[in-house]
C-alpha cells in the first residue's frame, strides 16, 4: 500500500471482531480447533484467494490440504456444536467467499442432502469418501427458468424405466459442478408429480457441465449450466429419503444458516480490510482513522457485524436444542445479507478509489457479497417467508 505506517495488526484492540465475546460460548475444545482453522486459513487460503479470484481459476491443489485440515460435516459427524460450525463457516468466508462457497455447497449442500436423505446403505457406501474429500459434490436444485418458484415449477425429469431412472433437464448456477465427481440432482418424478433426489456420476453419458462465465462475483467458484440428456441412474443411487420438495427443504433450511453465517464473515472480512487501511493510510498528514466519519464508519460496520453474530449466535443455540424453525432461518439469511450489503458498501466507499481494484481486497468483498444475498433464497423471498410466519398469509404468490 502506498504511504503507510507500519503497524503490527494483531496489536490492534478487539483484532478479531469478536467486540462482545461471542466465542467465549465455545468450549475449550472448540476454540483450540477454530485457532487451528484459522492459522490454516491466513497460511494456505488467504495469500492465494485474490489471484484465483482475478484469473477465475479454482485452486485444485488447495482440496487435499482442505481434506487434511477436516472441514466436513462438522456436527454430525464429529460432535461440535452448531455455533462452533457456524463460527468456521464465517471464519472461511472471512479468508476468503469463494473457497466458503465450495465447502458450503460440498458439505452443506451435497452432504446434507446425503445425511439427511439418503438411506443407512447408501450413506455407508458413500459418506466415507464424502467426508474425506476423494468424492466432490454438486447440488443441482436451481433451474434456468427456475430460481424461486423452483419447488413448484421443476422441469428436470425422472421417469422411471425397471431397475433405473432416466433423466431429462438442465441444472443452472450449480457450484462446484465443472470438476465434481457426483452432484445430487432433483427432479420431478412424472409419474407421481413429486419432486425427488438422485446422486448422479458425472462421468455418465448424457451428463454435461459447462463453466458461467463473466461472473462479477464468486470468480473462483466453477459455476456451471448441467444438461442431463436421457441420463439412466440406477434404483440406488436414488436417495430413499427424498420424494418431495419438503424434503428437500430439510437441506435447506440449513444451508441457508450457512449463508447467513457466510455474511457474518464478509462483514468481518470488510471490517478488517477497512480498519486496516483506515490506521496505515495518511492523508492530511495523519491517518485516515483519526478522523470522525472514517471512525463513524468503522463502527456501523462493527455495529452490522456484532448484531448479525450476535442473531446467528441465538439461531445456532436454538439449533442445538432442536428448536429452529424454518422461519427463523428465512429472518436470519435476508436480516443479515441486508446488514452486509451496507457494510460492504461502507468499506468500498472507506477505501476511495483503492476500493475498486482487488489489489487490497475490499473490492473483491464487495462484489461476492451480492452472490451471498442472492443465493440460498433471495432476499425478497426469505422476506416474505419471514411475513407468511408473522400474518399467517402468504404474500410469495
Amino acid at each position: 500500500m502506498s504511504t503507510t505506517t507500519a503497524f503490527d495488526p494483531e496489536n490492534l484492540p478487539y483484532a478479531d471482531g469478536d467486540f462482545y465475546g461471542f466465542e467465549r460460548l465455545l468450549t475449550d475444545k472448540e476454540r483450540d480447533r477454530l485457532a487451528e482453522i484459522r492459522e490454516f486459513l491466513a497460511r494456505e487460503v488467504k495469500p492465494i484467494a485474490v489471484d484465483c479470484w482475478n484469473r477465475g481459476e479454482f485452486p485444485m491443489e488447495l482440496i487435499p490440504k482442505l481434506a487434511e485440515i477436516d472441514l466436513v460435516s462438522p456436527v454430525r459427524r464429529q460432535g461440535y456444536s452448531n455455533l462452533f460450525a457456524g463460527l468456521v463457516h464465517a471464519e472461511v468466508t472471512r479468508a476468503d467467499t469463494s473457497i466458503a462457497t465450495f465447502m458450503g455447497v460440498h458439505d452443506g449442500l451435497f452432504t446434507g442432502s446425503i445425511e439427511a436423505l439418503a438411506s443407512r446403505e447408501q450413506q455407508d457406501e458413500w459418506l466415507p469418501d464424502i467426508y474425506s474429500l476423494k468424492k466432490i459434490g454438486a447440488f443441482g436444485l436451481t433451474e434456468p427458468l427456475g430460481g424461486s418458484d423452483v419447488a413448484g415449477g421443476t422441469r428436470t425429469t425422472a421417469v422411471r424405466d425397471g431397475d433405473n431412472w432416466i433423466l431429462n433437464g438442465a441444472k443452472r448456477w450449480i457450484g462446484n459442478a465443472t470438476f465434481s465427481d457426483w452432484v445430487v440432482i432433483y427432479a420431478r418424478d412424472v409419474a407421481y408429480n413429486q419432486v425427488k433426489a438422485f446422486l448422479v456420476d458425472t462421468t455418465l453419458p448424457g451428463y454435461s457441465a459447462s463453466k458461467i462465465e463473466n461472473k462479477i462475483s464468486l470468480r473462483t467458484v466453477q459455476n456451471a449450466d448441467i444438461v442431463l440428456n436421457n441420463v439412466v441412474v440406477p434404483d440406488f443411487f436414488k436417495l430413499a429419503n427424498g420424494n418431495s420438495f419438503r424434503d428437500t427443504n430439510k437441506v435447506l433450511k440449513v444451508t441457508r444458516l450457512a449463508v447467513a453465517w457466510q455474511a457474518v464473515g464478509q462483514q468481518l472480512a470488510a471490517f478488517d480490510v477497512a480498519r486496516r487501511y483506515a490506521v496505515e493510510r495518511i492523508q492530511f498528514g495523519r491517518p485516515l482513522a483519526s478522523f470522525q466519519l472514517v471512525q463513524q464508519q468503522l463502527v456501523q460496520i462493527l455495529g452490522n457485524a456484532v448484531s448479525s453474530m450476535g442473531m446467528m449466535v441465538r439461531l445456532a443455540q436454538l439449533e442445538d436444542a432442536g428448536l429452529a424453525k424454518d422461519e427463523q432461518s428465512a429472518l436470519a439469511k435476508a436480516f443479515t445479507t441486508d446488514r452486509m450489503r451496507e457494510s460492504v458498501a461502507l468499506g468500498r466507499s472507506l477505501l476511495g478509489g483503492n476500493g475498486i481494484v482487488t489489489d487490497y481486497e475490499m473490492a473483491k468483498i464487495f462484489a461476492d457479497a451480492e452472490a451471498i444475498y442472492s443465493y440460498e433464497g433471495t432476499h425478497e423471498i426469505n422476506t416474505l417467508v419471514t411475513g407468511r410466519a408473522i400474518t399467517g398469509i402468504s404474500a410469495i404468490v
